[in-house]
């Protein structure tokens, strides 16, 4: 049995590092930033209500979708102590990006960023301008 988890647990990290597929120019790119990476998660889940196999981005044709991105991200609290006094504690949560315009051949930044218990999310275009924010959030924790 611990054989079958070692093995488990070793294929789950290498299909992790798996290379990234080319980006075809037909389509538009999303890449994810947070600002404190260690502190947080952000990932792919759904793409026009689709769930996507890989998290890690999203390549999206030319028009209109809707993004569903996972944000996990640390907030104060929640270490089995009193309030803020406890050590923190892991939120998740999942944030939806609606736009229109996405171009063949652009590339996209989306980046997660929380303010205490509150998620946010902005889509960059190209130059760096903000083109869409996240319009749902709904949290577990």
């Amino acid at each position: 049995m611990r054989r079958l988890m070692l093995l488990l647990a070793a294929s789950a990290v290498a299909g992790c590092q798996s290379p990234l597929p080319p980006v075809d120019p037909q389509m538009a790119w999303v890449d994810f930033s947070t600002p404190f990476p260690n502190d947080t998660l952000l990932m792919a889940e759904r793409l026009d209500n689709q769930r996507l196999r890989d998290g890690r981005f999203f390549q999206v044709m030319p028009g209109s979708h809707v993004l569903l991105v996972r944000f996990d991200f640390q907030v104060p609290g929640g270490g089995g102590g009193w309030g803020m006094m406890g050590g923190p504690a892991e939120r998740l949560c999942y944030l939806t990006i609606k736009y229109d315009h996405f171009e063949a051949g652009q590339r996209y930044l989306l980046v997660g960023q929380s303010i205490v218990f509150t998620p946010g999310a902005r889509l960059y275009n190209a130059k760096r301008e903000i083109v869409a924010e996240d319009s749902e959030s709904y949290c577990l924790m």
